[in-house]
């Protein structure tokens, strides 16, 4: 079982960076790759970004890319979202998730795991 809390949302205008974070329990964090995902009001639930367990490869939505990064500190059980240039459309619940596996994935139904998700609100 693993347990995930994120933290680090907030309110912000366009242009802005936020540092998302997400904090693991577990002895097997390390063997998982983790994802973040989010869901806007009346919209479905949407891959932002992934990173595998140990080589760190990392896959992008098209829409974050060259904005987002996405990282991870296998020692301390955590992984980040560091989210620069901030727009409104990125208004979502922000989620993190862990996948029961290494390889990095951008399905939902690959995710065994959830947080229960921070909010990202953007002001233009």
């Amino acid at each position: 079982q693993v347990q995930l809390v994120e933290s680090g949302g907030g309110l912000v205008q366009a242009g802005d960076s936020l540092r998302l974070s997400c904090a693991a329990s577990g002895r097997t964090f390390s063997s998982y790759a983790m994802g973040w995902f989010r869901q806007a009001p009346g919209k479905e639930r949407e891959f932002v970004a992934a990173i595998s367990a140990t080589v760190g490869s990392t896959y992008y939505t098209d829409s974050v890319k060259g904005r987002f990064t996405i990282s991870r500190d296998n020692a301390k059980n955590t992984v980040s979202l560091q989210m620069n240039s901030l727009r409104p459309e990125d208004t979502a619940e922000y989620y993190c998730a862990a996948r029961t596996l290494p390889h990095l994935s951008g399905r939902k139904s690959d995710y065994a795991y959830w947080g229960q998700g921070t909010q990202v609100t953007v002001s233009s």
